[in-house]
């Protein structure tokens, strides 16, 4: 029996490109065997897009949602996500720049196995090597070295997602973009396929050179949920032993020169001494409040640290 699938598009100002949008979307639903189901989520567009989504919609399967107000890209996916009801959820771009008419190519995939198939942009920024190409190359490389899950376009919206791995994880800021890696993290198989790119016609892309220090961030945080979420104090304490090591050499190489009468040539040592101890005293207690916490968090809501793929009882 054919997988029903969820086609997942968050929608912020693209009301132009919207027509255009819903003939390519036609044409990729044209070719479907199994059942699906849309799920737009308008993410308080000021142009009147929830209203064309509503005019362009009559008498097709869509569900259109609308938010109060803008809350960014992942939190509209993250509305859309919870709608979905599909074994198999699909995300994309409203702005043309991902290609409806792909999605056969990643389901295909999915058929084979893969919990998560993404879309590669490879053609993208041709003529734009300095300025765009070469930075998007080391987000990507960046991305993949710190999460072990290696993809050539992390940015890339076009996406196919086993729905339970979606299901249970809680996205912020601008997290949806780690989600590969973190299905990779549990235990999920991820692979890629290129995909057709299109600059956007109509509109101005939304995102600016502020996002990059965010996904930073976000990856920061990300990495450190992945690896020390269930041992906080190896990440606190660590830091704390190696402040506090510091803090012992530098106080040692004060009293081995008080010892030989020289003259200490870093008149602040011995502060920086104390000053690396009580700091690596205070990383080790946020260690240990860190360790509380997580002890706390899934004790009182009954979670395990792991996840169970499969039980059999062999006679």
């Amino acid at each position: 029996m054919a997988e029903k699938v969820s086609i997942v598009i968050p929608i912020y100002n693209e009301a132009l490109n919207l027509p255009g949008l819903f003939e390519r979307l036609s044409e990729a639903l044209a070719k479907f065997t199994q059942s699906y189901e849309v799920i737009m989520v308008d993410d308080g567009s000021k142009d009147g897009s929830y209203q064309k989504i509503l005019e362009l919609s009559k008498g097709r399967p869509v569900t259109a949602i609308r938010l109060k107000r803008n809350f960014g890209q992942t939190a509209a996916l993250a509305a859309g996500i919870e709608q979905a009801t599909g074994s198999i959820i699909v995300t994309l771009d409203s702005d043309l720049e991902n290609d409806p008419r792909d999605i056969p190519l990643l389901l295909a995939r999915c058929s084979e196995g893969f919990d998560v198939v993404s879309g590669w942009r490879r053609d993208r920024w041709q003529g734009a090597y300095f300025t765009r190409k070469l930075p998007s190359v080391t987000a990507n490389w960046l991305i993949s070295t710190l999460s072990g899950t290696k993809l050539h376009d992390y940015g890339c919206t076009l996406k196919a997602y086993r729905a339970e791995y979606l299901k249970g994880v809680q996205l912020y800021g601008q997290m949806h973009r780690f989600i590969p890696a973190y299905v990779a993290w549990q235990g999920g198989t991820v692979t890629e396929v290129p995909v057709s790119y299109q600059p956007r016609v109509h509109g101005k892309s939304n995102y600016g050179t502020g996002r990059i220090v965010r996904v930073l961030l976000d990856l920061v945080f990300v990495v450190f949920m992945y690896k020390y979420l269930n041992r906080p104090m190896h990440f606190f304490g660590g830091w704390g032993v190696v402040s506090i090591l510091a803090g012992v050499v530098c106080g040692s190489a004060v009293i081995a020169l008080r010892l030989l009468g020289m003259h200490n040539p870093i008149v602040s040592l011995p502060v920086l001494a104390i000053f690396f101890i009580i700091i690596g005293l205070q990383f080790i207690l946020f260690g240990v409040i860190a360790e509380m916490l997580m002890r706390t968090y899934y004790e009182s809501q009954g979670r395990k640290p792991y996840l169970v793929g499969e039980v059999k009882e062999v006679a």
